[in-house]
Order: structure tokens, then sequence, then C-alpha cells
């Protein structure tokens, strides 16, 4: 296990130039924090570059990390290199998840996301997602970054375990027509539909939206039905990452 000692070591550079998107995309790269979220990316058989570990940090037996990497460093550097204000000892360099093409199958059940930009939503609506045991998630253009760090700890992992790629949302929905998977909207105009009056489907896809200006309108026309839920309080509306757990298990047959 080599130490590294200076914050100007180019692998603490590197590490650090993946807190932003552009620095991911260059190098192909993400970060993960934990011991939690390693030890899901080498179930999962995620690659793993290289791991840092904090003095105090004891690696698990049960990890098989013969092939990996991994670096001791002081709590200044893992203070760097973490995003988080208070490190759990572990970082892990992972590579970009390669995602083979995702087609809609029969029985499939898919999310679609048109322009969520708050990473603890996302990350739980895609950890909603594999509690569901959807077929895929889809991103459109104008959702934040699957790999930001907030993203990535609030999947809890489930990023791991079920596709989720990024796609034009209009494409999908005509190929989930052709195959004859109902696409559901999520609306509050007076065109939408208590969501508690459609059945349980044996497939399906939900789009939900933007957290102000939710699903777009070029969008929810071409759905097959849009859906709302019902409000019994004063609140004029649900946090979307609620809304689409509600939507996902009601929908679920």
């Amino acid at each position: 296990m080599e130490r590294i000692d200076s914050i100007k070591n180019v692998r603490i550079k590197n590490a650090k130039k993946l807190h932003t998107r552009k620095g991911r995309e260059k190098l192909g790269s993400f970060l993960i924090e934990g011991e939690h979220l390693v030890e899901e990316a080498l179930k999962w058989k995620v690659i793993i570059n290289e791991i840092y570990v904090e003095e105090k940090f004891r690696i698990p037996s049960s990890w098989d990390i013969n092939n990996v990497p991994v670096y001791l460093v002081n709590d200044n550097i893992m203070k760097e290199i973490c995003e988080t204000e208070t490190p759990q000892g572990i970082v892990a360099v992972c590579e970009l998840i390669g995602r083979k093409p995702l087609q809609p199958e029969e029985n499939g059940k898919y999310l679609l996301i048109d322009q969520i930009q708050d990473p603890g939503n996302l990350g739980t609506i895609i950890r909603t997602a594999d509690s569901v045991g959807l077929s895929g998630v889809i991103l459109g253009n104008g959702t934040v970054d699957i790999y930001n760090s907030k993203v990535l700890r609030s999947t809890q992992g489930s990023l791991f375990h079920l596709p989720v790629v990024k796609a034009e949302l209009d494409d999908w929905i005509e190929k989930l027509k052709a195959a004859n998977i109902p696409v559901y909207g999520t609306a509050l105009d007076e065109r939408a539909k208590a969501y508690n009056e459609v059945s349980g489907q044996q497939s399906f896809a939900l789009i939900v939206g933007n957290e102000g200006s939710g699903v777009s309108k070029d969008l929810l026309a071409r759905t097959n039905e849009n859906l709302y839920i019902p409000s019994y309080g004063h609140a004029e509306s649900l946090n979307v990452s609620v809304a689409t757990g509600i939507l996902l298990y009601h929908l679920r047959k």
C-alpha cells in the first residue's frame, strides 16, 4: 500500500477534478465515497481504478481488491478528495459505467425523467425505481448528471443495479408506443386523471418532470394518459421523488 502525503500529488489533483462534470467526462471516471458505495461497486463489478483510505480505516477482509491499487492518505488529503463535510475514510475512483443500448422489452417497466435538476431528488428516484424493479430509467436533456456526488449518495448504490441511460425522451415515447407499452405523464391540469382511477399494468412507462415546471407540454401531448395525485390537505404539490414513488408502486401490477 503506497502512501501519499501531498495534496499536490498528481493522483490527488486528478481525483479532485472528478468533482466536476467536465472533469469526469474528460477523465472517464467518477468518485464514490464511503464503505457502503465502495462495497456495492465491488459487488456489482463496477471497474474501480484506485482506492484511497485514511489511516484509521480498515478494509473489510471480504473485499476482493487484489488488483486495485490502494493508497494510504492522511485526513487532510481525504478532505481534499471528498465532497462531503465529514469523510467516511474511503474513496474509490471508478470508470464511467458502460451502458448497453436500452430498448423497450415485453412486460418492461420504465421511468422517463424530464429535466429533474436536484441531485437528491434524482438519486432518491433512481433508488425507488430500483426498489420497484423497473427495467430501466431514461434521463432526458437538462437532467442533473448521474455521477454528481449527491446523486450517487442518494442512490445508495442503486445506480449500479439497473440500467440508467441518457436519451431523447421524444424518441423513447415513440419506441414505447410501438412496443404497445402505455405511457403515462404527470400533470396538474384539468385534463389529467387521478392516478387511482388507473389500474396496475403489466408494463408501463411513467414520465416525471422538473421540480418547478413539471413535464414539458410537448411530452404530455404525446402520452396515452396523464395522471395527478389528489391532495387532501393544503399542500400545493408533492416533492417529485415522493410523487414518483406513489405512482410507480401504484402502476406496478
